[in-house]
């Protein structure tokens, strides 16, 4: 079954990096597309950027510039850098794959202090 698993948040200062990983299973990576997604406390999920089968990304205005995600399908992994981190930017970040329906990962906590 299709399972994905975020990695790599944690507790950072304004400006700083954070890269996560999203390690997938269950269905055929390197032909999918992966989204990125995230939530903040009290608020809804907020889409981030995605990356296509061929490497395509795009992102939400607010990340532009300072995101970047890349893949490894030798490693069925997607990954997120986050440059320039914001307090803004603190939430609980997902990745996603729609196969017939939404997949989500449990999530990782990002967040960053002032």
């Amino acid at each position: 079954q299709v399972q994905l698993v975020e990695s790599g948040g944690g507790l950072v200062q304004a400006g700083g990096a954070l890269r996560l990983a999203c390690a997938a299973s269950g269905f055929q990576f390197s032909m999918s597309t992966i989204g990125w997604y995230r939530q903040a406390e009290g608020k809804s999920r907020e889409w981030v950027g995605v990356i296509n089968s061929s490497g395509g990304t795009n992102y939400v205005d607010s990340v532009k510039g300072r995101f970047t995600i890349s893949r490894d399908n030798a490693k069925n992994t997607v990954y997120l850098q986050m440059n320039s981190l914001k307090p803004e930017d603190t939430a609980v970040y997902y990745c996603n794959i729609y196969q017939f329906r939404n997949y989500w990962g449990q999530g990782t906590q990002v967040t960053v202090s002032s």
